[in-house]
């Protein structure tokens, strides 16, 4: 089979399409699903890089996310979870998604929400995965609460802006241009601030006349936690998800302590496929009916044929996209 290759560490110019000797084969519990389209997402960067390897027993191959059609797995493991041979699926994996044939657990597919092509099925895992289990499972965001959320047109920030509208919040982002504030707020997002103009503490507080937002999904850290902490509403919780703008992070504990607040970090790669798979099903009964009626939909910037990982990995760190970009196989 084809794949997508990290040559070596460095810029994107080390993904390299090469010949596999053959096929993975899945496990007990696991589908080998022909993958006609593979997400692009951030850390498969970050592994090109170097800086983040995959998990013990994960292909070395890039690639979080893909969506196909399953070609193998045993018949009633595939049967218990609803699936059977040929069905389109899309799957959150641990690595090897850059190929055209990717093997996954089983307990991590879904099914391709009716009206979806392939290449927008496989701009879903990663992203609605991640902001299900950190904004309404650790942040429990809630109904009439605000959410400012980071990053607004990144595949996160599309995902969080749809997702936390349909649950009934009231959404703030953070943009770096007219554009691509307006591109928030199309997707339905309340007010769109851009942090290259405006103090971003200040706007958030100006919105909420002074009382803060309730949630922040951060994904620059840095020197936005302290930041984020300033804008917290009381019992706020801030989720920190990625590093973008650094590791350390100094802060006034004091107003934790005072407004009571909630400060959480996760990652999702390395965690067991039970917890996955719970979340799996969290998304399947809560957010596949929305994506089927219409009320959130993918977010595909661009697709790029397989032997364009390059291109595709220079035009995310460019930050020109909003929303997803989706190698694809076909």
């Amino acid at each position: 089979m084809k794949a997508v290759a990290i040559t070596r560490p460095g810029g994107p110019e080390v993904l390299e399409l090469v010949e596999q000797a053959a096929a993975p084969v899945p496990a007990a519990g696991e589908c080998l699903i022909a993958v006609a389209a593979s997400g692009v997402n951030r850390p498969d960067v970050l592994q090109r890089k170097g800086l983040y390897p995959p998990p013990a027993g994960a292909s070395e191959l890039p690639g979080l996310e893909v969506a196909g059609h399953i070609v193998a797995g045993d018949a009633a493991e595939l049967a218990a979870a609803g699936f059977k041979l040929g069905d389109a699926v899309c799957a959150l994996v641990a690595g090897g998604g850059y190929a055209e044939q990717c093997v996954a657990p089983i307990a991590q597919c879904l099914p391709v929400p009716a009206g979806l092509t392939l290449a927008e099925a496989a701009s879903l895992p990663e992203t609605f995965f991640t902001v299900w289990v950190n904004v309404f499972e650790r942040a429990r965001l809630q109904p009439g609460e605000t959410i400012l959320i980071h990053g607004g047109t990144s595949g996160i920030g599309v995902t969080a802006i749809q997702l936390a509208k349909a649950f009934g919040a009231r959404v703030l982002v953070t943009v770096g241009s007219p554009e691509k504030a307006m591109a928030c707020l199309t997707l339905g997002a309340d007010i769109a601030i851009d942090y290259k103009a405006d103090d971003f503490v200040a706007a958030a507080l100006a919105a909420t006349a002074g009382r803060g937002v309730d949630v922040i999904l951060d994904m620059v850290a840095g020197p936005y936690v302290e930041r984020g902490v300033r804008c917290l509403a009381e019992d706020g919780r801030l989720a920190i998800i990625a590093v973008q703008g650094g590791r350390d992070a100094a802060f006034d504990a004091s107003l934790v302590l005072r407004r009571r607040l909630s400060i959480s970090g996760s990652t999702l790669r390395a965690r067991p496929v039970a917890v996955k798979a719970a979340i799996a099903r969290a998304l399947r009964e809560r957010v596949w009916p929305l994506i089927a009626a219409g009320r959130v939909h993918p977010v595909v910037h661009q697709v790029l044929p397989a032997a364009q990982a390059a291109a595709a990995h220079a035009l995310m760190e460019s930050g020109g996209h909003v929303g997803k970009i989706v190698l694809s196989w076909e």
